[in-house]
């Protein structure tokens, strides 16, 4: 009865979502493209057997890396397909696979749909990134005996209470599923709770990232352009409202000579941010115009895809966003895994655990507002010790919790085997 209930609404929503696409597509043009995919339509076929990976966005593509390396070398006579809700995960995913793999959209949740992307790619084995739960595709996939796993899962206190609102639709969806892979024990227990079965603790695949090679070569080549002898200080992934407190810190930032680079979470705000940057009289440049950076330009906007292992190489001192307001944080395993010294709000729920590691072994440091942001800005601009010091621990760090991507292979295969007898976590 719950899953009718979700399937009509679904249906009902149908005609609103396309002309939502239509809507966004006046400003964000990859809202226009590909829709018949929304509803299950593909101009395109696999000629070999499918492996399916759904990352929904930017941050779950990027994630992807090392689990689609490990799949590939696992079915090397299989095809790789990602899936993406939005046009800047597609985006992502051409700029990290390019041909290697086949991309296209995940259908909405309705029946229909689902019925005819799993019938047009056949895949045999599905595995969705964090924390996607579709309740008509996974239903429809356990019907049609197709493993479905949910991967590299993370569930906030905040979205656990969420789904507990429909706890009847959440658990019978969670119920169909071959399995999970949590990363931490506390999200492993926030989904047992929530009707979650065959749960493993696999930990957290972004720590088996590794910052490509041509990604450290452009942070090279950025922080030449930026200028050698100038500290740059690096504003990564930041959200709507924080620029403001972002530039006031920079402001107080009692640093001769440093250089600020921005890079924006989501690239539909590029132009505002550039705005609001110009309104508070900064000097601004933007990476998308590649040119030299003069010597008494102040900020610099990031306004470009798939670079940031290379703004992590350019930086001195990173502050991850999305944490200065209530919005969760953002991911600082990267910043870490590049040796630098990272600094974070106080709005972490989206990455708790990871987050108190690093703080916890020196590789990070907590701020509360744009004043204290600008304090540690400038100790960490002023000691190069210091700054050492975190880099190393944020390499180390880094470096002792990878093995994410193994663990999750190994329950995958173990589950086609038929052992997975083990595998569940067990509450204590």
């Amino acid at each position: 009865m719950a899953r009718s209930f979700y399937t009509l609404l679904i249906y009902l929503l149908l005609p609103l979502a396309y002309l939502r696409l239509r809507w966004r597509a006046r400003k964000e043009p990859g809202y226009g493209q590909h829709i018949s995919e929304r509803f299950g339509l593909y101009d395109f076929a696999a000629s070999k057997p499918v492996v399916w990976v759904h990352a929904v966005s930017v941050g779950e593509t990027r994630a992807a890396v090392p689990l689609v390396a490990a799949l590939k070398a696992h079915y090397p006579d299989h095809q790789i397909l990602i899936t993406h809700m939005t046009p800047t995960g597609r985006a992502t995913s051409e700029s990290l696979f390019g041909d290697d793999v086949l991309r296209c959209y995940l259908p909405y949740d309705a029946p229909f749909a689902m019925q005819r992307f799993l019938a047009h790619f056949q895949p045999r084995l599905g595995v969705i990134m964090e924390t996607e739960i579709w309740p008509n595709l996974i239903a429809i996939a356990h019907k049609k005996n197709i493993p479905l796993w949910l991967v590299n899962a993370r569930l906030s206190e905040k979205s656990a209470q969420r789904y507990a609102h429909f706890s009847s639709l959440t658990a019978n969806s969670l119920t169909k599923l071959s399995g999970i892979c949590a990363q931490t024990s506390t999200d492993a227990a926030r989904l047992t709770q929530l009707g979650g079965q065959h749960v493993k603790i696999c930990g957290n695949v972004k720590f088996d990232m590794t910052p490509p090679e041509k990604m450290l070569d452009l942070g090279l080549a950025l922080r030449e352009r930026f200028g050698k002898h100038r500290l740059v200080f690096l504003a990564a992934s930041t959200r709507e409202g924080e620029e403001e407190l972002i530039l006031d810190a920079i402001g107080k930032i009692q640093v001769d000579g440093m250089i600020a680079v921005i890079v924006p979470r989501h690239p539909q705000r590029f132009d505002a941010v550039a705005a609001l940057i110009r309104k508070r009289g900064f000097k601004l440049q933007r990476r998308s115009a590649n040119e030299s950076i003069d010597k008494t330009t102040q900020i610099v906007l990031g306004d470009s895809m798939g670079e940031m292992f290379a703004y992590y190489a350019a930086c001195d001192v990173a502050f991850i966003g999305g944490s200065l307001l209530p919005l969760g944080g953002q991911n600082l395993i990267e910043a870490c895994a590049v040796g630098k010294p990272v600094l974070i709000g106080p709005h972490t729920f989206n990455f708790s655990e990871a987050t108190e590691q690093a703080v916890e072994c020196g590789a990070a440091r907590r701020v509360t507002d744009a004043e204290t942001l600008a304090e540690e800005v400038t100790t960490l601009l002023t000691d190069e010790e210091i700054r050492e010091e975190m880099g190393i621990a944020g390499l180390e760090f880094s470096q002792a919790h990878r093995g994410a991507v193994e663990k999750i292979i190994t329950t995958v295969t173990a589950h086609e085997s038929g052992k997975d007898g083990q595998l569940e976590y067990k509450k204590h």
